[in-house]
């Protein structure tokens, strides 16, 4: 059994199918054809402390969880013709990577006289299993939510309570395989067991009014499970069936739904990970200067600026964050939104393609938003989301003497009194340019 995006014992079909053909290999493989974009050290952090969380839940059923380094597909089937294997048991995933090293593996397999067996997990409904009667994806979330909340779900299996192991296999070690990273200071803790106490601890103080506060930035009343949900170190359909009946679980769900959509778009246009999902002639600027003060929160709009510094001290940034400073990357600096989609993969621990990448195209406007040239006021943003300035001075120490309404548009002098530097651009002027280009294009 290969462990990928689904590093948890509990509701994992892929291991409970592969323990009930009796011994079993539970394995996980550190690929190195995924390059740079696996380096990230937010990442690695969290997937080493999910890998020993892990590695204890195998061993308490009588395994070790196997670890090997190297091309996946290559190191897969050593395990298989070490151990005499019939069957490779493995989660499905929809990114072009993934399939791409499946249908490798599944061809390769079958020439040893080996079955790969897909099984679902890293999602509620699986891509396809709905689809509009034109064929193909679902390009607007309304539809496919209704159909989504009307599609039987699988039912949630039991982790399996005895695990036989195959004698004489090496489990490796993580030390020498995943070499420890330093991730970023306020990073969440990983692992099925971290997962499970925060969904516990979450859902009972804050589910109820997810609702009226998940925009919130100053509460930060979100429940932070996304990068859990990313790793599989939660199921999303035992998260979806525990929490859709209580209050406030109906809103939460809907966000869960969010992630199957974009996880089917991506599964039939694998190409939107790179490219407009609906191109509408954007003719981005190039502008490193202004990248780079993005990227190191020094933009001079100080809930934009808050954003992206959280995102480097945590790994981790507010959703509503997210959305305002996608649109001041894309809509007042007109640039390219791989630019922030890149960004992102590199520092978010929670960052999976079809997610980040669509979720970005969303607020550019090329993605599956039906207003392609909705404009997030950054200021107006501060004010509404962050009234009383309190995200902002957690996370930006210069402004955190500033009182009152000030902090979201400070004065020149206020800025220069504080240490903090003038807007990059004006947010109307900036616009204004948009619009034109927009005309013209």
């Amino acid at each position: 059994m290969v462990f990928t995006r689904d590093l948890r014992v509990r509701d994992n079909q892929a291991l409970v199918a592969a323990a009930s053909g009796g011994p079993v290999i539970p394995l996980f493989v550190v690929d190195e054809s995924l390059g740079a974009a696996a380096a990230s050290p937010n990442r690695v952090t969290f997937l080493r402390q999910s890998l020993s969380d892990l590695d204890e839940s195998v061993r308490s059923a009588g395994a070790g969880l196997v670890l090997r380094r190297g091309r996946w597909v290559d190191e897969v089937l050593t395990m298989a013709r070490l151990g005499a294997a019939t069957s490779i048991h493995v989660a499905d995933d929809v990114s072009s990577f993934a399939t791409t090293r499946l249908a490798r593996l599944e061809h390769e397999a079958r020439s040893m006289g080996v079955v790969v067996v897909r099984h679902p997990g890293t999602v509620v409904v699986p891509p396809g299993s709905i689809s509009p009667s034109s064929g193909g994806e679902y390009k607007v979330f309304s539809p496919y939510h209704r159909r989504w909340l009307g599609t039987p779900w699988r039912p949630v299996v039991a982790r399996p309570e005895r695990l036989e192991h195959v004698p004489g296999v090496d489990v490796g070690s993580l030390d020498e395989l995943l070499p420890a990273r330093t991730g970023a200071p306020g990073l969440i803790h990983g692992g099925e067991g971290a997962a499970l106490a925060r969904l516990d601890t979450w859902a009972s103080s804050s589910l109820h009014a997810y609702a009226d506060l998940h925009d919130d930035l100053a509460r930060a009343a979100t429940s932070q499970l996304s990068p859990y949900l990313h790793f599989g170190c939660l199921s999303p359909l035992e998260v979806a069936v525990r929490l859709r009946d209580r209050v406030g679980g109906s809103q939460f769900v809907r966000q869960i739904c969010w992630r199957d959509f974009f996880h089917q778009i991506l599964a039939v246009r694998p190409d939107a990970a790179r490219a407009d999902y609906r191109h509408r002639g954007d003719r981005w600027l190039d502008d490193d200067e202004s990248l780079a003060a993005w990227k190191d929160g020094r933009t001079g709009y100080p809930v934009v600026d808050a954003g992206m510094r959280q995102l480097a001290t945590e790994g981790f940034m507010h959703n509503r964050a997210r959305m305002i400073v996608a649109s001041f990357l894309t809509k007042d600096l007109a640039l390219d939104w791989r630019h922030g989609a890149r960004h992102f993969m590199e520092h978010l621990v929670d960052a999976d393609v079809a997610n980040n990448q669509l979720n970005w195209q969303w607020v550019a406007g090329t993605g599956t938003d039906s207003n392609p040239h909705r404009i997030f006021n950054p200021t107006t943003q501060g004010r509404r989301f962050d009234p009383g300035g309190a995200y902002i001075r957690r996370h930006v120490p210069e402004l955190a003497a500033v009182s009152g309404s000030m902090i979201h548009d400070p004065t020149l002098d206020v800025r220069r009194a504080h240490g903090y530097v003038a807007p990059l651009v004006d947010h109307h002027e900036a616009i204004a340019a948009y619009r034109a280009r927009k005309r013209t294009s």
